[in-house]
């Protein structure tokens, strides 16, 4: 912060007269698209029908038996776990799947059995399943399909594409120096899209859609929903498997419309197209990021605290990056270091209802942390937004100076601006479970690796993303152009270094998740899971700032239409 940062606000407002004589920017952002079409979702009734209830404990049990009765070791049971993540439901049964990944896994690689090592597809699937669950699963296995120079063997590929599909799944769990894993990675890529042109749906549809995306990188909800679709349609489908996965995806679709819905009447309060027009309204957006963070019914309390808290920082990176003067968000940020509501009445008008309702949201949830004795947690929080609001302001500072920082200066910055290790730490503090501690807490906003390493995904994704249309707002502090005048790269050369840094940072998420972790899978499962969110958000552009077709039509998928289900009693 600059000289200026003590002085009483009263003075720092003795500029105010000339604050409105400056022009404007504007960014020009499209308006919400869905507006308060969630509204209505609010008065749906909380209790599931008793027939459906009834019906879905009945069809978990079949599924539950299913799991436990398959052969402990056998390829039976991995596929059906695998189809069971995938159908988006293997969060009612964690213990039983983390038992067997356990019996597996010493099974396998303590006890040394030597069965089905021969078979690429299972080998495969048996690693990816392994190491996402943080099982240290070696990456010798894949040794046996290797020729002495290391490479791969081409008669793999005369072999089915589900087995070369399979590993080139498993190549996303690699950690740093794997080499056998990177070469697997290049060896089905090249091998994926060459035969890409030949393939027939449904099969040319999942080569398509892994190419694009690996299963390890895909969100729960939007998985589920596509995979259902498929499994459908394969001969071979269990038909209470299935009848499970859509109850169970409808059953949570309708609690997650009600939250939305509530969340839409908090927004709708702050009337943000009248009072904020410049800013980007996009409630429902990131309630479908958060939704990415935590979509299960136990994470309701968190999800909600964490949507206000991201729902607001938009707000606030518009009105630095955006709006504000200099010495307007010299006042906000030396308003909410002090977060004190007796200073409102100091701010710019527009200024007022951000400030007051960003100051609502956290005595709101410090009310329902008291009661259950843990108020001590929303101090993390507000430290993280004081520490992102303090960053947002040094940007603002090299726009109005036309300051293009060194590259390490702007990461140094800039990944605290991309809000990732604010999001990391306000994710835990709703969380309701004994193994969120204080020393968890402190351990998170320490900025620990696996923090770092999701800040970094989401900095550099999003500086690719944004990068031109940055550029035709004048803005010259983005890591792109930092990296390109500081190094005198060109713009795909600046590119290819920036993917290489995103694949990097992760093998160190990965790293990071496997056992013995620091602290348990829950507490880490929030950061990658914000990693995942970011790689489909950003990916293909800037889809939060600007609505595609392609996020509007997975925001309809998960939170709009149901999938069509005939229950028993309706026979």
């Amino acid at each position: 912060m600059d000289a200026n940062s003590n002085l009483p606000l009263s003075v720092l407002m003795s500029n105010q007269t000339q604050l409105h004589e400056v022009r404007r920017r504007s960014a020009g952002f499209h308006p919400s698209i869905w507006g308060h079409y969630f509204l209505p979702y609010s008065t749906q009734t909380k209790e599931a029908d008793t027939q459906e209830w009834q019906e879905h404990q009945q069809l978990k049990e079949k599924v539950k038996n299913m799991l436990v009765e398959a052969p402990h070791i056998s390829s039976q049971k991995i596929d059906l776990i695998n189809k069971i993540q995938r159908l988006g439901v293997s969060y009612q049964f964690e213990k039983e799947i983390e038992a067997t990944l356990q019996l597996i896994f010493r099974s396998y690689y303590e006890s040394n059995i030597q069965q089905d090592e021969n078979d690429l597809y299972i080998v495969s699937l048996r690693f990816r399943l392994l190491r996402q669950h943080g099982y240290h699963a070696p990456c010798s296995a894949f040794e046996n399909f290797t020729a002495c120079d290391g490479k791969f063997k081409e008669s793999l590929l005369t072999d089915n594409v589900q087995a070369i599909l399979a590993l080139y799944e498993a190549s996303h769990l690699r950690v740093h120096r794997e080499k056998i894993l990177d070469e697997a990675l290049i060896f089905t890529t090249s091998y994926l899209k060459s035969l890409l042109p030949n393939l027939t749906d449904p099969l040319r549809s999942q080569v398509n859609e892994a190419l694009k995306r690996p299963i390890y990188k895909r969100l729960t909800r939007i998985e589920a929903r596509r995979y259902i679709s498929i499994y459908e349609v394969d001969e071979t489908h269990d038909i209470v498997l299935l009848k499970f996965a859509k109850l169970d995806f409808n059953m949570l679709q309708k609690e997650h419309q009600r939250e939305l819905g509530n969340l839409t009447r908090w927004w709708k309060g702050l009337n943000v197209p009248k009072n904020l027009p410049f800013v980007r309204d996009r409630l429902v957006e990131c309630y479908f990021w958060m939704l990415g963070v935590y979509f299960e019914p136990q994470y309701s309390f968190a999800r909600r605290f964490l949507l206000k808290v991201i729902a607001m920082t938009s707000l606030i990176d518009d009105i630095y990056d955006v709006y504000g003067t200099l010495d307007e968000l010299h006042l906000f940020t030396d308003a909410i270091q002090r977060w004190d509501a007796g200073v409102v009445n100091e701010l710019p008008e527009y200024m007022r209802v951000c400030y007051v309702a960003l100051l609502n949201v956290y005595a709101e949830m410090e009310k329902e942390l008291a009661g259950k004795g843990e108020s001590y947690r929303i101090n993390y929080a507000k430290y993280e937004m004081k520490k992102l609001v303090g960053a947002y302001y040094e940007e603002a500072k090299w726009f109005y100076n036309r300051c293009t920082p060194k590259f390490e200066e702007y990461m140094k910055v800039a990944l605290i601006t991309g809000a990732y290790m604010m999001l990391s730490t306000t994710s835990l503090v709703g969380m309701q479970e004994d193994f969120v501690t204080k020393e968890a807490l402190d351990w998170v906003c320490k900025e620990p690796l696996i923090t770092r390493a999701a800040s970094v995904i989401c900095r550099l994704m999003d500086d690719m993303a944004g990068h031109e249309f940055e550029q035709q707002r004048g803005h010259v502090d983005s890591a792109v152009e930092s990296y390109m005048k500081q190094y005198k790269k060109s713009k795909e050369e600046t590119f290819n270094e920036f993917h290489e840094r995103v694949n990097n940072a992760w093998k160190d998420i990965n790293q990071e998740c496997l056992k013995p972790t620091v602290f348990p899978m829950p507490i880490l499962i929030r950061v990658v899971n914000l990693a995942r969110v970011i790689d489909l958000l950003y990916k293909d552009g800037d889809t939060y700032t600007h609505s595609t077709t392609e996020l509007k039509a997975a925001i309809t998928s998960v939170l709009i239409d149901p999938i069509p289900y005939e229950s028993s009693s309706s026979k």
